[in-house]
């Protein structure tokens, strides 16, 4: 096995027991890669040389540190199930430790898919789209058995009002989600979906052909209104792209087909509870995206971004 001796690569020896007794017959592991961009979990590229001389990729998902891995991995376990044969371009399932039972941390192997998530302003116009109908085909999902109800992910009093933001916006949108949230019909959410999560064909990602290859990262899957999944793509764009394509998204997603709330009060309460749920760790955020190579995308410069799109919803919808 060719392993780098760095501890963010090399698989460790109960969790590699592991996953060799989820490998097909005459499998070995001969390669591990750390994969990089994402918060909560490590994740690793393993290779399995197979029987016949060739070779297959899984993904490993590890989590070290957080009091929700039992909960995350049995969501996501979960989703993966029911995305089997859906249509939706997601990793394949092959074992999960949600409690570390076998491993020395939780841990869940998947399928690899093809692709990379593309962060790139160039052929943005293009991809949108594609983001959007992808998502309206989540939400048309309906599973014999519903996820967890969602969560909010903030609320009025933690929300962090960036330096030399707009003051009265921030207060104004404060005060929106002091509201209860609105009704709303249920929906298969992925909780996380924006373009980190999204995987695309190889280069040229701008090409009018451009399609995507596989949705990852369902550990967050979720039961809750179209709005929620609509407004967290829609912060994530504003914060690569500028606030313009933060608010063109939730087009992209009614011209796919999409439904969402009818009144604009409601819109504005699932879009501003967001950005705002944002506000907490807008740092946090920006690290993978500098690491993939959008190094524009300082910390201030993010949360400059996310004081722009706040006060621009406040200004089209409230």
């Amino acid at each position: 096995m060719v392993l780098n001796h760095d501890e963010a690569v090399a698989v460790r020896p109960l969790t590699l027991a592991w996953v060799n007794r989820h490998l097909e017959v005459g499998e070995r592991i001969v390669r591990a890669e750390a994969l990089h961009g994402g918060i909560t979990a490590e994740m690793r590229r393993l290779t399995a040389g197979t029987r016949d001389g060739g070779t297959r990729d899984l993904v490993l998902r590890t989590f070290v540190a957080t009091e929700y891995a039992e909960d995350w991995l049995t969501r996501e376990a979960g989703a993966l199930t029911v995305l089997t044969g859906s249509g939706v371009p997601a990793p394949g399932l092959v074992a999960v430790d949600p409690t570390a039972a076998h491993c020395e941390y939780p841990s869940l192997l998947m399928t690899h898919l093809p692709g990379r998530a593309v962060l790139d302003d160039e052929g943005l116009a293009t991809r949108v789209p594609l983001l959007a109908r992808q998502l309206v085909a989540i939400h048309a999902l309906r599973p014999a058995e519903r996820p967890r109800k969602y969560m909010a992910l903030t609320t009025a009093d933690s929300v962090v009002t960036p330096k030399g933001a707009d003051a009265a916006a921030w207060a104004a949108a404060i005060n929106v989600i002091r509201k209860p949230p609105p009704s709303y019909e249920g929906r298969f959410l992925h909780r996380d979906f924006q373009p980190g999560n999204v995987l695309f064909d190889g280069p040229p990602s701008i090409a009018p052909d451009a399609r995507i290859t596989g949705v990852v990262d369902w550990a967050q899957a979720s039961w809750g209104p179209a709005d929620l999944d609509v407004a967290h793509c829609s912060t994530n764009l504003a914060l690569l792209h500028g606030p313009v394509w933060g608010l063109r998204f939730a087009e992209a997603y009614e011209e796919a087909g999409g439904v969402l709330a009818t009144a604009a009060s409601e819109r504005l309460y699932w879009l501003v509870r967001d950005g705002l749920a944002c506000s907490e760790e807008v740092r946090l955020v920006a690290r993978p995206w500098r690491e993939a190579g959008r190094t524009d995308l300082t910390a201030r410069a993010v949360e400059e971004r996310l004081d722009a799109y706040v006060t621009a919803l406040m200004d089209t919808l409230g």
